[in-house]
């Protein structure tokens, strides 16, 4: 699979850890992830925002494994916080995790289903 990302110089620059369009050649498969939450499967809620952030991405690598991807594969993220004072943390956890990978990306400050999560992440990947 080969990933080519465009950010045009005759638009904004992307803020940091992501492309503004991404072309993706030579894949077999695409998986959509519906969004994932800061729960484990038992039902248990992460604590404070990190804490359900890094729990909502690993629930995000489960259903890629399930898939038999991984987070290499991730050309699309939609990313839905509770309180835009989140988006700083979310978006250096994400660049961690996504280890200089550059999807394409969506943040949106919605009022979520559960207002215990402070966010819900979903993605598109390709293989």
């Amino acid at each position: 699979m080969e990933r080519k990302s465009f950010n045009a110089p005759d638009a904004p620059a992307p803020g940091g850890g992501y492309s503004q369009a991404l072309e993706v050649r030579g894949h077999t498969r695409t998986l959509f992830v519906s969004g994932q939450v800061p729960e484990t499967k038992d039902g248990v809620l992460a604590p404070d925002f990190e804490s359900q952030c890094r729990l909502v991405w690993q629930n995000i690598e489960a259903q890629l494994r399930a898939a038999e991807m991984s987070l290499e594969n991730i050309v699309k993220v939609t990313t839905f916080l509770s309180d835009r004072r989140h988006a700083l943390d979310n978006s250096r956890i994400r660049q961690e995790l996504l280890a200089g990978s550059a999807p394409a990306l969506t943040v949106v400050i919605a009022d979520i289903f559960d207002e215990k999560w402070l966010l819900e992440i979903e993605a598109i990947a390709m293989g």
